[in-house]
C-alpha cells in the first residue's frame, strides 16, 4: 500500500470521527435554536422553553426584532409606545430561575404586550396622552403583576386611542400617533385596544391585555383574527388602570387562540382589594382551559341576534355561514331579538354614564402618580392644548379634545336624577332582559357579528372598498357593557378587503367557561384564523 494511499485512508477516518461526534453536537446545537416562536401558541412555547429548544432571552430578542423590523418601518405597524427596556434583563433571571426550580407556571418566560393605559413599573402610563409621557407608576397593575409573578416577560406597551375614546380616530393617540391594521393598511385596527391587538397579530409577543369600555378588547380583537374576552364585571380588577368609566370599564386578555385566551384569563382574574367590583372575584376564578370542551357545540342551544345584521353583506354572509356550521355540528339555533333600547345602548346607558364619571375616577387615579406629573383634567387639557403639542405631528385628535371639555362640563351630572336613574333601573332593567331571553329560550349563549361591518378606513387615507351602512357598527358590544355579563369573540372568516370578521358569544354573568367551550368547539371546527400578510414569518 502506498503512503499516499495510507495518507488518505488516515484522513478519511478522521473525517468520519469528526462527523460523527462534533457534528451531533453541532447538530444539537442547530436544533436548539431551530424552534420558531412565529404564530406559536402558549403551550408551544411553554414546551420549547422547558425542553431547551428555546430560552427566555431568545424569545425576547426574536418578538424585539420583529417589533423592530415591522412596527416603525416597512409595514409601519406602530403598534408599540414603550419598549421595555428591562425585558432581557428579566428574561436571563427566569432562564436562570428555570434551570434551577421549574417553571413557576406555564407563563414563566413568555413575553406579552400590554395596552398603555396599565401601570408597569419602570415605563410611564400614558393613556395615549402626551400629556402623561412622564408618568411612572409606582408599581404594577394588579393584574400585570398576577402575570408577572405567573413567570411571563412585559416586552412592551402598546399604543390606544386616546385616553382610551377614539372620537372617530379609532386607534390614534398624540403619545403613538396611529395604529395600522396589519392585515390592510389602509383599514385601523379598531380601538380603543388597538395597538395590543396589532401587535400580537402581528407575533410582535405571545398574548397581550387590553381594557373594554364599550367594545376596546372586542373591536381590535375582531378586525385582527384574535380571540378577545370581556370578562364579566368583577371577575379581573381594574387597580393600576386608568380610568374611562368604572360602572363599565374591565381588563381582557387577547391572545391568537381561545385555549391562549383562557390560560391568561384565569392567570390575570381574581380578588383585588384594591377594586371593590372583584370582592366575589375568588368565588369563581378556575383554570378555564382544563376541560375545553371541542364538542360543546354538539348540545348546545344559541340565540342568534337578529337585531345586529344588515350593516355589511360580508359580514352577513361569514355569520350566517358561522351559524349554519353550528348547526351542522347539532347546535339548536333560535333567533332572539332585543328591546328598542337593548338594540342601541349608547344614547340611554354608556354615553352619558361615562360623561358623568370619567372627571372625578381619571383624576382620582391621577392623584397617585409622583410630583410632576399632571394631577387634574384641566391641567390634561391645557397640556394638550399647548402650542407644542398642537404643532407636533401628532397633535391631540381635535374631536377627543373637546370630548375632554365635555367631561371637564358635566362632570356635576355625577349626582344628578338621570345618572342614578340610569344606575339603579336602565341597567339593572337590561340585565333581566337578557336574562330572561336566555332563560325563556334555555340558551347557552346569545351570537352576533361582533361588529356588523369590517374594520374601517384609517381616519387619514380613504379605501373606497369600505362599504358600512351601520349607524353604529359596534352597538352589539354595548349590551355587555351595559350588563356587565362576558362576551367573547373569535375569528370567523375574512371579507375580499383582506380583513377578518369575528363573531361574539355573550352569556350571563361568570358563564367564562361556558362561553370558552363554545368558542372553542367553534375554532376547532373552522380554524378560521389566517395570518397577516403585511407581517411575515421571515424578516431579513
Amino acid at each position: 500500500m502506498s503512503k499516499r494511499i495510507l495518507n488518505f485512508k488516515v484522513l478519511l477516518a478522521i473525517l468520519l470521527i469528526a462527523a460523527i461526534f462534533p457534528w451531533n453536537h453541532a447538530s444539537a446545537e442547530i436544533k436548539k435554536q431551530a424552534f420558531d416562536p412565529f404564530e406559536k401558541s402558549i403551550d408551544e412555547v411553554a414546551t420549547a422553553l422547558k425542553t431547551k429548544q428555546i430560552t427566555s432571552e431568545e424569545l425576547v430578542e426574536y418578538y424585539l426584532n420583529r417589533i423592530e423590523a415591522l412596527d416603525k418601518q416597512g409595514p409601519t405597524i406602530n403598534s408599540i409606545i414603550t419598549i421595555n427596556n428591562k425585558a432581557l434583563e428579566t428574561a436571563k433571571a427566569l432562564d436562570t430561575e428555570l434551570k434551577k426550580k421549574g417553571p413557576r407556571s406555564k407563563l414563566h418566560g413568555i413575553p406579552f404586550v400590554v395596552k398603555d393605559n396599565y401601570d408597569v413599573v419602570g415605563m410611564p402610563t400614558t393613556g395615549g396622552s402626551v400629556a402623561l409621557k412622564n408618568a411612572y407608576p409606582t408599581k404594577n397593575a394588579f393584574t400585570v403583576q398576577k402575570l408577572v409573578d405567573a413567570g411571563a416577560i412585559v416586552i412592551a406597551k402598546t399604543n390606544m386611542s386616546e385616553l382610551a375614546a377614539s372620537y372617530g380616530r379609532l386607534g390614534y393617540s398624540s403619545m403613538g400617533g396611529l395604529t395600522i391594521n396589519p392585515y390592510n393598511l389602509n383599514r385601523d385596527a379598531s380601538g380603543s385596544s388597538s395597538g395590543s391587538a396589532a401587535a400580537v397579530a402581528a407575533n410582535f409577543a405571545v398574548f397581550g391585555l387590553g381594557t373594554d369600555t364599550s367594545g376596546s378588547v372586542r373591536g381590535p380583537a375582531n378586525v385582527t383574527g384574535l380571540v378577545g374576552i370581556r370578562p364579566t364585571m368583577g371577575l379581573t380588577s381594574r387597580s393600576g388602570v386608568i380610568p374611562s368609566s368604572l360602572s363599565l370599564d374591565v381588563t381582557g386578555p387577547m391572545a391568537r387562540s381561545v385555549k391562549d385566551a383562557g390560560l391568561v384569563l384565569t392567570a390575570m382574574a381574581g380578588t383585588d382589594k384594591e377594586d371593590k367590583a372583584t370582592k366575589f372575584a375568588k368565588q369563581h376564578v378556575q383554570d378555564y382551559t382544563k376541560a375545553l370542551d371541542s364538542s360543546s357545540l354538539k348540545h348546545a342551544r344559541i340565540g342568534v341576534a337578529t337585531d345586529f345584521f344588515g350593516d355589511n353583506v360580508e359580514v352577513d354572509t361569514i355569520t350566517n355561514q358561522a351559524i349554519a356550521k353550528m348547526k351542522s355540528m347539532g347546535t339548536v339555533v333560535v333567533p332572539v331579538s332585543f328591546s328598542n333600547q337593548t338594540k342601541y345602548l349608547w344614547t340611554p346607558v354608556l354615553g352619558p354614564v361615562g360623561d358623568a364619571e370619567f372627571k372625578s375616577q381619571f383624576e382620582k387615579f391621577l392623584s397617585f402618580l409622583p410630583a410632576g406629573a399632571p394631577k387634574t383634567l384641566q391641567d390634561v387639557i391645557d397640556i394638550s392644548e399647548s402650542p407644542e403639542v398642537l404643532n407636533s405631528e401628532t397633535p391631540v385628535n381635535p374631536a377627543r379634545l373637546e370630548g375632554l371639555k365635555t367631561a371637564l362640563a358635566q362632570a356635576d351630572t355625577l349626582y344628578s336624577k338621570e345618572y342614578k336613574n340610569i344606575m339603579n333601573k336602565e341597567i339593572p332593567k337590561t340585565r333581566e332582559e337578557i336574562t330572561k331571553i336566555m332563560k325563556d329560550n334555555k340558551l347557552d349563549a346569545i351570537v352576533f357579528p361582533t361588529m356588523s361591518c369590517p374594520a374601517s378606513n384609517r381616519f387619514d387615507k380613504e379605501d373606497p372598498t369600505y362599504i358600512c351602512e351601520a349607524y353604529d357598527t359596534y352597538a352589539a358590544s354595548y349590551v355587555a357593557s351595559a350588563t356587565g355579563f362576558p362576551e367573547i369573540t373569535v375569528p370567523a372568516g375574512a371579507v375580499e378587503a383582506g380583513v377578518p370578521v369575528g363573531i361574539s358569544f355573550l352569556g350571563t354573568a361568570y358563564s367564562e367557561q361556558k362561553l370558552l367551550d363554545l368558542a372553542y368547539s367553534f375554532e376547532q371546527a373552522t380554524h378560521a384564523r389566517f395570518v397577516p400578510v403585511h407581517t411575515p414569518e421571515t424578516i431579513q
